[in-house]
């Protein structure tokens, strides 16, 4: 190492630590832990767009019996879209899965090998029929944009354990940014450095080159100088919150020089591991999709607090592939999607296990809504319903193998022990080790949370 390199490079790692001084508890941790966790990191796989609970994760042989009648006491309700016609039974038949026996529908072939580590939750509720809103609830726990997502809230209760990372990232799908786009991974009224880091395999990370004719000792010297300055600006305005939010996205765009170009290079995974997930499939789509799986996992092992995975984006008919809105193919278009889904989504879970990660990391998948056990009038699809439907969980703390509530005979409404996101991120914070009710933050007059006024534990989903 050159004389001039190592003085540099001393500077540079003086700068961080006066840089973490000077961030002090906003940018480790913002609440003491109140239990000892069972997780320390946190995988949330988002499926915007409404997938089919009935079609995906819940048997209904009832729904089966009674296709083509009318639905109890409901003919011709009229949801989200319009009128709706009869009960359409799924079109894939449902069968059991794993040695807990769990039904599961055929269109998940490969993810029906994880049913034993999978806690379901088959009767949450939204307050919205509408994917922007929706989205925003399951994220946020409210309606209207503004608030903090679930992964910002642990971002500021829990800081980060890779400093050279961001602490959330969301990495997006191909197809684009979910509705209500940026929104879903916003830090609301939290400081600026939890919003949540979009990135995806698609997306080159462009903007943390160095820009041509700027050399290597030139950039170190131009940071060490702006360091000096920013802190002892930062001296002369205690308090500044949102000075310190820039201090530290550039102090983390600095060292994400050095370390995102290497997790995002997915050349150095082996050929055998990009076969499993199928980064090479012919199907751009599910190719697109098996890469930011792969990063997601990269991101993981790295230490990254928070990863939001989405597949699938905005409710649009892109080169006729849907996503998981299928208002009037239902077949034709879960029959494209599923797959682009299932193979992708169970190699990562099968890493996650076999590299011993699920010890510390807690998988979720979520989506805004369900589907009506209707076929909608005058098509072969389902409209959006918010009254019923599932998502689940797996990993760290999380009791295996389970089923928690359901949705009534035919999957029109949640019927036995009824949850919501408030429960559902209740259960999460004290997986991480955080009494939801005492994670808060004052904003507006009022000490707010996550699960707002709130939120019960889902006590029967934990190990």
């Amino acid at each position: 190492m050159e004389r001039r390199e190592f003085f540099g490079q001393c500077g540079a790692a003086l700068a961080g630590v006066a840089l973490a001084d000077l961030l002090g508890s906003k940018a480790s941790a913002g609440v003491a832990l109140h239990y000892p966790p069972k997780a320390k990191q946190v995988l949330n796989i988002v499926c915007p767009g409404g997938a089919s609970h009935m079609d995906l994760w819940e048997h209904k042989p009832a729904l089966e019996k009674n296709h083509g009648k009318d639905p109890p006491g409901e003919a011709g309700f009229s949801s989200f879209q319009g009128k709706n016609g009869p009960l359409m039974r799924s079109p894939w038949p449902f069968k059991p899965a794993g040695k807990s026996g769990k039904m599961l529908s055929t269109l998940l072939p490969q993810m029906a090998r994880h049913v034993d580590d999978i806690a379901f939750i088959h009767s949450m509720t939204s307050k919205s029929n509408t994917h922007g809103p929706g989205n925003i609830f399951m994220k946020t726990c409210f309606v209207r944009e503004g608030c903090p997502s679930a992964g910002a809230w642990a971002s500021y209760a829990l800081g980060s354990l890779n400093k050279n990372l961001p602490t959330y990232v969301a990495i997006t799908d191909v197809r684009g940014e979910p509705p209500n786009g940026k929104a879903n991974w916003s830090n609301g009224f939290l400081p600026a450095q939890h919003q949540g880091v979009e990135i995806a395999a698609h997306l080159p990370p462009r903007n943390l080159q160095r820009p041509a004719g700027v050399d290597e000792q030139t950039d170190r010297d131009v940071r060490a100088f702006l360091d000096a300055a920013n802190r002892r600006h930062a001296e002369e305005h205690p308090g500044e919150d949102e000075l310190r939010a820039r201090i530290a996205s550039h102090e983390l765009a600095a060292r994400l020089q050095l370390t995102a170009p290497e997790v995002a290079d997915l050349s150095k995974e082996p050929a055998a591991v990009h076969a499993r997930y199928g980064t090479g499939d012919a199907n751009p789509l599910k190719a697109a999709y098996a890469k930011n799986c792969l990063l997601a996992r990269r991101l993981i092992e790295r230490g990254v607090r928070y990863v939001d995975l989405y597949c699938a984006s905005r409710a649009s008919a892109i080169d006729g592939l849907l996503n998981w809105d299928a208002h009037r193919t239902l077949k034709a278009d879960y029959e494209r999607h599923a797959p682009v889904f299932d193979g992708p989504t169970a190699a990562l879970l099968d890493d996650l296990k076999q590299l011993g990660l699920l010890n510390d990391v807690l998988v979720l998948w979520a989506t805004e809504f369900g589907r009506m056990p209707t076929r909608q009038a005058e098509t072969q699809g389902r409209d959006h319903n918010p009254d019923g439907f599932t998502v689940w969980m797996m990993g760290a703390g999380v009791k295996a193998g389970v089923s928690y509530g359901a949705t009534d005979e035919v999957g029109r409404r949640a019927a036995v022990d009824v949850t919501s996101p408030y429960d559902f991120y209740a259960t999460v914070l004290q997986l991480l080790g955080l009494d939801h009710e005492k994670v808060t933050f004052y904003h507006n007059g009022a000490n707010r949370r996550l699960t707002d006024v709130h939120g019960k534990v889902l006590g029967k989903v934990l190990a």
